[in-house]
């Protein structure tokens, strides 16, 4: 049996482990997520295909690994509607609307009309405390964007662990925000 050589991007799953890490000890390093949001829509651009989704995305590399070489995931067809058009850009402007909520609370905080939340939003539904991720003080908008980050991507990531519990390891992927907007950049950019 021939063995598969490892590249340097095949452990990138280590970089979703070291946001979440840290992140949980000092909220201030949801503002690396940034990472996260950006380089996928720069290769798109750039390169005009999904080489990061597929190759160099951190969270999906995790999914695969817990799927598969833990034995998490029950290898269930994703259901057809969750991959379909309808439910992708639906969900996508779904995780936009909450993304500008989240920048309209920053906001809101930077011009003291409201006050800083210290807690995250989980599934967009539960409330928790998060106030001991916050061990300075610091600007409070700054604060709140990092809190506000942190629970896009720690809710999104629960959301990837469920569908890789219930169905294939990477069946977030076929629903993922920016996996569909790469996609939609690289359709524009072979029209």
């Amino acid at each position: 049996m021939m063995n598969k050589q490892k590249h340097w991007y095949d452990y990138l799953y280590l970089w979703s482990i070291l946001y979440f890490t840290l992140g949980f000890f000092n909220i201030l390093f949801a503002w690396l997520g940034l990472i996260d949001f950006l380089v996928p829509l720069i290769f798109a651009i750039y390169s005009g295909n999904k080489n990061f989704c597929n190759r160099y995305c951190g969270r999906g590399q995790l999914l695969q690994l817990l799927g598969s070489r833990l034995k998490l995931s029950q290898y269930r067809s994703t259901p057809g509607f969750i991959s379909g058009k309808y439910f992708r850009y639906g969900f996508l402007i779904f995780f936009l609307t909450m993304f500008s909520s989240m920048l309209l609370q920053t906001y809101l905080v930077a011009s003291q009309a409201a006050s800083l939340k210290e807690v995250l939003n989980l599934l967009w539904i539960f409330q928790v405390p998060w106030h001991f991720a916050y061990p300075i003080e610091i600007t409070g908008w700054i604060a709140q964007f990092s809190f506000g980050f942190y629970n896009i991507m720690l809710t999104s990531t629960i959301m990837g662990l469920i569908a890789m519990l219930l169905w294939k390891p990477r069946s977030w992927c076929t629903f993922c925000p920016m996996g569909t907007m790469t996609q939609g950049i690289c359709k524009l950019k072979h029209h």
